[in-house]
């Protein structure tokens, strides 16, 4: 089977794999990491879920998100397609015993159709070919009514065009450090973590605090951020070969073409994480 009939880039598989290898996320402090989570999470209707629900982590990565959902669930598929992946989130949730993992693309989901009681992607669905049809084999696998939360990055919507031009400018960076040789590439990120990512949301949380609007200001979600996430997001940001960005219409366009209602949207960064829910 070739890649583009799983809905994978092989090298950002790969490139992934070693990023949780290596950051596991065991570092993070247990009260941002559920900061994290709840800002991912804002407009999640855990209080529509069905008693023992099952749902589906899409892309789990380190397992850092499904640590937090297992608890308030029946059971959970934790889907990756990187082997390596799945081998860091089978020990990151080794205490939980309503987990299944499953080494698979988002093109072959292992669950029913129609089966799971809410399903969740963050962070992932840019990283593939087809950003569209990743949306809905998800949709495919949901129970009428149940929700689906996805995370995108945006298109940069509404900002200045100064701050596109700064996009741009570290968009062309990532295509160059996504091909580095692994070791390299880490060190670069680190110290793109250091003296980019630090310097600019600690001066954000300067500004905030002297009751001045940070907004608009690069990098000023980081600002009450760890170190260590910085340099989580360096390597994520600059270190995957596939990235692809959406509007929030383009994300609505494609959930509805996915066979989504109710769409909604948080205002919050991180931006976007939008819910819909598979048509009745």
């Amino acid at each position: 089977m070739d890649v583009n009939s799983r809905n994978q880039d092989s090298s950002t598989v790969k490139s992934f794999g070693s990023e949780w290898s290596r950051f596991d996320q065991s570092d993070l402090d247990q009260a941002e990491h559920r900061k994290i989570f709840d800002e991912y999470f804002s407009i999640f209707p855990w209080h529509e879920l069905p008693e023992a629900a099952v749902g589906a982590d899409i892309g789990c990565g380190s397992g850092r998100w499904a640590v937090l959902v297992a608890d308030r669930v029946g059971l959970l598929h934790c889907v990756d397609a990187s082997a390596e992946a799945i081998e860091v989130s089978k020990k990151t949730l080794s205490a939980k015993k309503n987990v299944e993992f499953h080494c698979a693309s988002v093109a072959e989901l292992p669950v029913a159709d129609a089966s799971l009681d809410f399903c969740y992607s963050l962070g992932v669905l840019h990283h593939v070919p087809d950003t569209a049809s990743a949306i809905a084999s998800c949709a495919q696998k949901l129970k009428p009514g149940a929700p689906l939360l996805l995370y995108l990055y945006y298109a940069l919507d509404g900002r200045a065009w100064w701050f596109r031009a700064l996009w741009r400018m570290s968009d062309l960076l990532r295509a160059g450090i996504s091909r580095l040789p692994e070791a390299l590439k880490v060190l670069v990120t680190d110290t793109l973590a250091l003296v980019v990512y630090w310097p600019l949301a600690r001066s954000a949380r300067v500004f905030e605090r002297l009751g001045l609007s940070v907004s608009a200001w690069p990098l000023s979600y980081y600002r009450a951020h760890s170190f260590y996430t910085m340099r989580t997001d360096s390597r994520d940001r600059f270190g995957t070969p596939l990235e692809r960005r959406f509007t929030l219409a383009q994300m609505r366009e494609m959930m509805v073409a996915a066979g989504l209602e109710k769409v909604s949207h948080s205002p919050n960064a991180p931006y976007w994480c939008v819910l819909g829910y598979r048509k009745a």
